[in-house]
């Protein structure tokens, strides 16, 4: 064997023998669909976002293109309020209208049903888009924790699940649920809103029971839908006055569809809007939430603040 041969075999088995370095270690980053918008402040390591509205989809319509283009933009958790998908909340209905645009954040939604999601009997096109993040098909009730607070996902279709009074099933479970999570900060969240200033159906009734339970026991934010436009109110007691220590509500039904004209605002109403399509960004901290109405591309309406847990 030549020196140059024994050179190179000794070199190869130099390197055979010396131990390898690991592959560099990818960078974590929030990729960029995810990342917040400008303007829009990051949580703090003790905080979470929700992103929430209802009344969505419907294939003759962008609006939900608009809405979904803020949640492409904004990390968080995304709770819709009812009326994914118009008009009957059908198979095709969530496939061509809705999976579209917000079926690109399902994996992170959290959804309650609408009265157009029940336009399909049983709203099972509903339950098999959502699965287990839906609750069980024929209930559509259910609780989660989310950093520091407890929410909580009723179904006000009521004639559909039994009743929501006092007596009927979704409220046992709910007084349980309550019960059971005596968490310092709760959120509550259906479709159809128990206080309204709006004329295409205004308050329900429906609801009372729920409003009633959540406030005796201690919860602070309840969301909902169904009326097509945004309304803040002022804490609120049992009978809808004004409150110091209740609860405060906001209607979100800005997700996509054509927004309804106003009635004159209850007295408790502390903002409204029905230009403007767009999200309710809340920043849940473990005694407190900020509110940031967010406003789809061409919008001007804004409404922001923030308050303490009960």
């Amino acid at each position: 064997m030549t020196a140059r041969a024994l050179v190179l075999v000794l070199l190869v088995a130099v390197a055979a023998c010396a131990p390898s370095e690991p592959p560099p270690t990818p960078p974590t980053f929030l990729p960029a669909s995810l990342s917040p918008a400008p303007g829009s402040a990051s949580p703090a390591d003790d905080e979470v976002v929700v992103l929430a509205a209802g009344d969505v989809a419907a294939c003759d319509s962008d609006g939900d293109e608009a809405t979904a283009a803020l949640l492409d933009v904004q990390p968080g958790t995304v709770l819709t309020l009812g009326d994914h998908a118009y008009p009957d909340g059908s198979a095709a209905d969530y496939a061509e209208c809705y999976d579209p645009s917000w079926g690109r954040h399902r994996d992170r939604t959290r959804p309650v049903p609408g009265n157009h999601d029940y336009d399909t009997p049983g709203a099972g096109p509903y339950f098999a888009y959502f699965g287990v993040r839906a609750g069980a098909p024929g209930e559509g009730w259910y609780s989660f924790d989310l950093g520091a607070w407890h929410v909580i996902a009723l179904n006000s279709n009521c004639d559909d699940v039994g009743g929501c009074d006092a007596n009927s099933p979704q409220a046992a479970w709910l007084i349980a649920d309550l019960r059971a999570h005596r968490a310092a900060c709760t959120l509550a969240f259906w479709h159809h809103p128990r206080w309204s200033s709006g004329i295409e159906h205004g308050s329900d009734s429906r609801t009372d029971t729920f409003w009633r339970m959540l406030l005796d026991a201690g919860a602070d934010l309840v969301l909902s839908g169904h009326e097509h436009h945004y309304e803040r109110f002022r804490p609120m007691d049992a009978d809808g006055g004004p409150a110091s220590a209740g609860m405060i509500s906001f209607v979100v039904g800005t997700g996509g569809r054509p927004l309804y004209e106003y009635g004159s605002a209850l007295p408790t109403s502390a903002a409204r809007d029905n230009s403007t399509l767009g999200l309710l960004r809340l920043t849940l901290g473990p005694d407190q939430a900020d509110w940031e109405f967010l406003s789809a591309t061409g919008g001007t309406f804004n409404d922001a603040g923030s308050t303490g847990c009960r």
